[in-house]
């Protein structure tokens, strides 16, 4: 008996017919010299399609499907239908630069059927990377370790599809975000990129890119970033934000001329990462109450001190939450805005605009309570901040310098009379980050003779003796394999290494002499606070980092 199967030969002969169309049209696409599209593989964007009527699109027999500020993309059946060029005429009247595709019939059916969702979608903003719930959560549970980041952007660059950029993107993101990088690099060398990762304050290799690639992902982070493509010997930077389950990661972009090519990298402001209460920075208890009573001052400065990304800010916005209630009026002047703060007023420096002493005198005329000033760079704004602290004002800041007792020779430096000095600051504080150690696959073990020099001769100078672990032998590693829950490194977070000198009698004293750091630090030390090694150190018996660790933020043959 024959058994007829129409249904499946059917299916077969449409597959069949749709493949010769698309083949078509890459035909067309190369004999035009245009960029072939398929449109059942791209995600097609909806403030793009919008951009034109669904009649005209259907006339028109094309449709605009992607949207990067006034960057279009526009799918056609026919370049040189007329009505085609009257549309890309009226986009570019409206400002737009229009990139046209060659499309198929049944891939424009695709596009059309989404002007039926267009009444349920709400416009996006421009400069805007949408991940889907979905992907992302596929993407980060594939992502344990970094050479799963690298095998999912291999698997993207072998796509060779015209969505492979965005894949590419979304998985160097999401793997940024799964691993908690605060940084991403890609670095130009002579016949490869390097993509990078920051963890936990360390550059850590991820994979390499062919530059042809390379060169398709910076034009697309350059459009998202709001630069220019035709400039490419200038520095540029930019910004856009990454929108993940209903809430916006922002990214800043900055973009250098190298060697072989432009040099990229993506700042991640994850408020996750900011986010951290006074309680968790790392503080030791006694330390941390002195603070606390600092901060219900109403009158005087209080100053964070450190390198670069020392987690200055970090502390900061802590000592704000802790202030933040309803009777007190806070101003901050920031460059940029890492982290939004409710019942807080916020302003950003503009270098061309609006600088940091501006921001300041203008904050001033606001009747503050409190002002927090990103940054101290110059005289102007030292002066200004100072007076504020002299009138009535609480004032946190920031200054780059080594050491706590630094702070006092710098302002001096800055122009600031040693005279006030006393009168206006209440404490500075010096910090450093270090890894800390992933509690599932840390290894314990006893010091060696040269470690425990090192631990004895630190120690030998701190005052208070109770804060010293009695086991002062014992040290700890990061795991050599590392495990899932540290994605294989070994650390997992960071905290926060601290010192502090107060204000009192003494600093107040040798302030009118115009002190060296040396002789400030001498002043400071019957206060009985450890340095930043002795506090290091403490937290390496405590098991909380390594010797290793604090070794790469701090000197530890200056100890005392």
């Amino acid at each position: 008996m024959v058994q007829f199967r129409d249904a499946e030969e059917q299916k077969h002969l449409d597959f069949l017919r749709k493949r010769e169309e698309e083949d078509l049209a890459q035909m067309l696409a190369q004999k035009y010299g245009v960029a072939y599209v398929d449109l059942t593989l791209v995600a097609i964007n909806a403030d793009a399609l919008r951009l034109i009527t669904e009649a005209d699109a259907r006339n028109a027999e094309a449709a605009t499907f992607g949207r990067v500020g006034k960057h279009v993309s526009l799918a056609a059946r026919s370049p040189e239908n007329p009505k085609v060029k009257a549309l890309v005429e009226k986009l570019k009247e409206l400002g737009y630069q229009v990139v046209v595709f060659i499309t198929s019939s049944e891939s424009l059916k695709r596009a059309f059927e989404r002007y039926a969702d267009l009444s349920y979608a709400t416009e996006t903003k421009a400069g805007v990377f949408e991940l889907s719930n979905q992907e992302l959560e596929d993407l980060l549970g594939k992502v344990e370790k970094l050479e799963d980041v690298s095998t999912l952007i291999n698997e993207a660059i072998e796509l060779k599809k015209a969505y492979r950029i965005t894949r590419i993107l979304e998985v160097v993101l999401a793997g940024g975000l799964s691993t908690g990088a605060s940084d991403v690099h890609f670095e130009p060398e002579e016949k490869s990129v390097r993509l990078r990762y920051r963890l936990d304050g360390v550059l850590t290799d991820v994979t390499m890119f062919d530059h042809e690639t390379y060169g398709l992902v910076l034009s697309r982070l350059k459009l998202l970033s709001g630069l220019k493509l035709n400039v490419e010997h200038e520095a540029q930077d930019g910004r856009f934000s990454v929108k993940i389950k209903e809430s916006e990661i922002e990214l800043r972009t900055s973009v250098l001329p190298g060697n072989y090519a432009e040099t990229l990298v993506m700042r991640i402001l994850n408020p996750t990462t900011i986010g951290v209460q006074l309680e968790a920075l790392g503080l030791e208890e006694k330390l941390r109450m002195r603070i606390e009573k600092e901060l219900e001052k109403p009158n005087g400065m209080i100053l964070t001190t450190g390198p670069t990304g020392s987690g200055k800010t970090t502390t900061l916005y802590a000592f704000l939450r802790k202030v933040n209630k309803p009777g007190n009026k806070i101003i901050t002047i920031e460059d940029p805005i890492e982290y939004h703060l409710d019942g807080i007023v916020q302003t950003q420096v503009d270098i061309k605009k609006y600088s940091f002493a501006q921001g300041l005198r203008s904050a001033l005329r606001q009747d503050p309570d409190i002002i927090m000033v990103g940054e101290i760079r110059d005289g102007e704004v030292a002066e200004v901040a100072i007076n504020a602290a002299l009138t009535g004002h609480l004032v946190f800041s920031t200054l780059h310098t080594n050491d706590a007792a630094g702070s006092f020779p710098r302002l001096i430096d800055l122009g600031v009379s040693e005279k006030v000095l006393s009168s206006a600051i209440n404490v500075a504080i010096a910090q450093r980050l270090v890894r800390t150690l992933c509690t599932q696959c840390k290894k314990g073990r006893t010091a060696t003779p040269e470690e425990q020099k090192i631990i004895n001769d630190t120690l030998a100078g701190v005052t208070d003796q109770s804060l010293v672990p009695q086991d002062n032998t014992k040290v700890y590693d990061a795991g050599k394999e590392g495990c899932g829950a540290c994605h294989g490194r070994g650390y997992k977070g960071r905290i926060g290494i601290f010192e502090a000198i107060f204000m009192d009698s003494a600093i107040e004293t040798i302030l009118r002499e115009k002190p060296s750091e040396r002789e400030v630090a001498a002043a400071a030390k019957p206060q009985g606070i450890p340095t930043i090694q002795q506090d290091g150190i403490i937290k390496v018996l405590r098991g909380i980092t390594s010797l290793e660790e604090l070794a790469r933020v701090a000197d530890l043959h200056t100890a005392n």
